[in-house]
């Protein structure tokens, strides 16, 4: 049974009727999950889903969702009266806030978690050593979500992610059990989908008003027949390892869509992104090793399911 509770801005909690129809949706290319969960409801007593500002739910006695509230709905109709709340994760906190304009001389993980992440009472669970940036630049406008993705996807290679308990993670993906679906399982269905359009080939680097020039190319897809180059320009004095580090991030981020299998399972929270999916259906396509991309577990009036999106296992998500 699922159960989901509203923290207030004082401290208040607040516990929802038992839901008849939720949506999760974990990972894809948005920085934050989001959920949609609508109860049966009752109007009585005091109205506390005006101050309601964090949510959190369970499945079982497991956490799957912790997150902020975008929006509380309650009304009626000839059908009845339904309570509706949506929210995304804690990476809204970050998405939502933009960062004060500054250059760093050099910048360390430890100061870009400290001015751009923990002020939002997220805290951070480090598994990775990442390089310091000499002369790291938070442009104005940018979020604060984008200058930790930045620091971190752009010159480390690592991608933040937030999990299922608001926790910041800064770690690799880990290949550990690997969830087998054989000719047995019971797939509703699946979709294999291979797209060379705006895969990139090779990615040319120059600098503003310089002549350096470096090349970087993906050998797997030139090999493949693959002819689509990109030329990215960069601030004047970024340095040689820096322009290597977009001309690859370009590179690893056209791949993401190249080649991704979809299939659906009857039943909930099947798996999580980042996971690997061994599939060994009764159908010669899209066997193999897979990696989840995107999770999308939902209760309809039609039952339980879950779509995964998923990927080679070497796909830089």
């Amino acid at each position: 049974m699922m159960q989901v509770v509203l923290t207030c801005w004082d401290g208040r909690r607040l516990q929802l009727p038992d839901p008849v129809r939720w949506s999760f949706r974990y990972g894809g290319d948005a920085p934050c999950d989001s959920c949609s969960v609508t109860c049966l409801w009752q109007p009585g007593g005091e109205d506390l889903l005006a101050e309601a500002v964090t949510l959190t739910a369970e499945e079982d006695g497991r956490r799957i969702f912790t997150g902020v509230v975008d929006e509380c709905e309650r009304g009626w109709d000839k059908t009845g009266s339904r309570l509706t709340v949506s929210g995304r994760s804690m990476a809204a906190r970050l998405v939502d806030n933009e960062a004060l304009g500054q250059q760093y001389q050099v910048a360390t993980l430890e100061d870009i978690l400290r001015d751009h992440v923990t002020p939002y009472g997220i805290q951070a669970r480090v598994e990775v050593q990442l390089p310091s940036v000499p002369g790291f630049t938070v442009d104005t406008g940018s979020s604060e979500w984008q200058v930790l993705y930045d620091f971190c996807r752009y010159h480390g290679g690592i991608t933040p992610r937030v999990d299922r308990q608001g926790q910041l993670v800064l770690a690799p993906w880990a290949d550990g059990q690997t969830r087998v679906l054989g000719p047995e399982a019971a797939i509703t269905a699946l979709t294999l989908r291979d797209q060379r359009y705006g895969v990139l080939s090779e990615v040319l680097v120059r600098e503003r008003g310089g002549e350096s020039v470096q090349r970087v190319t993906d050998e797997d897809f030139l090999a493949r027949g693959g002819q689509c180059r990109r030329v990215v320009t960069m601030p004047d004095k970024s340095g040689y390892q820096a322009m290597r580090y977009s001309g690859r991030y370009q590179l690893e981020q056209s791949r993401t869509e190249l080649r991704r299998l979809e299939l659906e399972l009857p039943e909930a929270f099947c798996a999580w992104p980042g996971e690997l999916v061994q599939v060994q259906g009764s159908q010669p396509v899209g066997r193999g090793l897979w990696r989840v991309a995107e999770s999308v577990c939902a209760l309809e009036e039609t039952g339980r399911y879950t779509r995964l999106s998923l990927c080679p296992p070497d796909t830089a998500l």
